[in-house]
């Protein structure tokens, strides 16, 4: 059987070895489930299937993600050419290009990643139109650019210990490739994949924390006492009469 060597960081190797967890069954079944949802991605392409055909590929992927991805390929379709010299597939459709990918983020507009560079005073708007006049080269379908980026959202996706893909991790995933033009363009604007990476998990533990029990206790709590504020001042003003 082939050996493949994992290196981790000192302190999770301290850890992982003071568990005693076994190491080798938990990274097989990491990979395998990366090595599927690549796959998948590799074997799609999104000009040549229907919206079904694409859920049921990348079931992985979130409701908004796949919603990039198809405004994403609907504005490849539109143009009948996308970024780079890749010709379209199936359909003669245009490549789907980094740029198509961070325009539909844009045009889907509530997805995580919009949130996270607005958050970090980037214009997603801005970085849209800065990655657009990007020449990727490509076979049809995903130019290889858009194609390694959907490869690295995945493996975010799996470091982060997340069984979803969502637009977050595509934003990382464009961030670190290192040739496409939307990569290129969130770099430049001070948004590189390690600074994303620690928005993104920040922002996912205050969404945690929002959604505890005791916050939305505290929350009840309020809206209980917006309600009943009317009717306690009325009451008052007749016991003081």
């Amino acid at each position: 059987m082939p050996k493949i060597n994992v290196y981790l960081p000192d302190d999770l190797a301290d850890a992982v070895r003071d568990t005693g967890l076994p190491v080798s069954a938990i990274c097989q079944r990491a990979l395998e489930l990366a090595v599927r949802r690549i796959t998948a991605i590799r074997q799609t392409v999104l000009s040549a299937i229907s919206d079904d055909e694409m859920g049921a590929q990348l079931s992985s992927f979130t409701a908004r993600a796949l919603t990039v991805l198809r405004l994403a390929r609907d504005a490849a379709a539109a143009t009948g050419a996308g970024t780079g010299t890749g010709t379209g597939a199936g359909t003669g459709a245009g490549q789907i290009g980094t740029p198509q990918l961070i325009q539909a983020m844009v045009t889907e507009g509530a997805n995580m990643a919009v949130v996270i560079l607005q958050s970090m005073e980037i214009s997603p708007k801005r970085i849209a139109e800065a990655a657009a006049t990007a020449d990727e080269p490509g076979d049809g379908g995903f130019s290889i650019s858009a194609a390694t980026a959907l490869e690295l959202a995945v493996a975010e996706a799996t470091g982060l210990g997340h069984n979803y893909v969502g637009c977050e991790h595509l934003l990382i995933g464009l961030a670190a490739e290192t040739e496409g033009g939307a990569g290129r363009a969130l770099r430049e604007a001070g948004a590189d994949a390690k600074t994303l990476r620690r928005s993104v998990s920040a922002a996912l533990a205050g969404y945690t924390q929002a959604k505890s029990p005791s916050t939305q206790a505290n929350a009840l709590k309020l809206v209980v006492r917006q309600e009943l504020a009317p009717l306690i001042q009325r009451i008052e003003a007749l016991e003081s009469r």
